[in-house]
């Protein structure tokens, strides 16, 4: 029962910002997060509740939009990264062999590479404008090396336990062992290192966007950021612009630590008796 306030309050914080954006950008009119459609550098007054920035925008409105479009990034990469490692994991890990060496040797490989220095080979060897579906896929290709070690690590361990030996000395197959014995028991897990991933992508999609290297005409909360940077928002006390993502930001990686922090507890038995 210890475990559910963690759940819970990563839970509500994480709804919360999703629920916010989603329902709050139905009643913004979109073009106010278009440059050119406000005046400049106004202070947050009543009709501009954030304040506008030095392109014409409505920080609201900006951070409406891009609030779900940096989540989506972050969601996108991470289900992806996180197919990859479960698939990679699993047969690795159960099957062994040629197979296992290759798969281990590659992620070991790659992961040992900077993962910005990759990010950046990628994202300037793209032709023409970078939408939320390819940094999402770029995102995407340095996001399942760790997941796959990870996963590998703990099918090698549930492969030696008893329920495993008594399944298949009932006649089950490899497949019945992987979907009816070890992924049960293993989802737990899987759940706590997706939210993590997520919370990686998101940082990613943030740094990404941070060097200019995102979508360019998208007003995701790291374009915000870069933009604020760009234009001298801090050195300039214009504190409404570049605050809000930074505090959405991190709304959003509390959640998502605290929701991690609970499923470990329940994946890991020694954490839930420790709690």
């Amino acid at each position: 029962m210890k475990l559910y306030p963690l759940l819970f309050i990563g839970f509500a914080l994480l709804l919360t910002v999703i629920l916010v954006g989603v329902i709050g950008s139905r009643f913004m009119d979109p073009d106010l997060s278009r440059a050119g459609s406000t005046p400049l550098d106004i202070a947050p007054s009543r009709e501009y509740l954030l304040g506008t920035d030095s392109m014409g925008r409505d920080v609201l409105a900006v951070m409406l939009r891009g609030t779900p479009l940096t989540l989506q990034v972050g969601f996108m990469a991470a289900t992806i990264g996180m197919g990859i490692g479960i698939v990679l994991g699993f047969v690795g890990g159960f099957y062994g062999g040629i197979v296992d060496t290759v798969f281990k040797g590659l992620a070991d490989i790659l992961i040992t590479i900077p993962a910005l220095l990759i990010l950046v080979v990628v994202a300037v060897s793209l032709t023409g404008p970078v939408s939320i579906n390819v940094q999402a896929l770029v995102i995407a290709s340095v996001s399942w090396m760790l997941p796959t070690r990870t996963i590998r690590a703990q099918v090698l361990t549930m492969r030696e336990r008893a329920y495993v030996s008594v399944a298949e000395l009932s006649g089950a197959n490899r497949f019945e062992i992987i979907f009816l014995e070890i992924l049960p028991n293993l989802l737990p897990y899987l759940a706590a290192s997706f939210a993590a991933t997520v919370a990686i992508a998101i940082l990613t999609t943030v740094g990404m966007d941070a060097l200019g290297l995102g979508p360019q005409n998208v007003p995701t909360l790291g374009n915000t950021v870069y933009w604020a940077l760009f234009y001298s928002a801090p050195l300039r006390g214009l504190y409404w612009w570049w605050a809000p993502p930074i505090i959405t930001l991190g709304v959003v990686f509390i959640g998502l630590y605290l929701i991690t922090a609970g499923l470990d507890k329940i994946a890991n038995p020694r954490l839930r008796s420790h709690g």
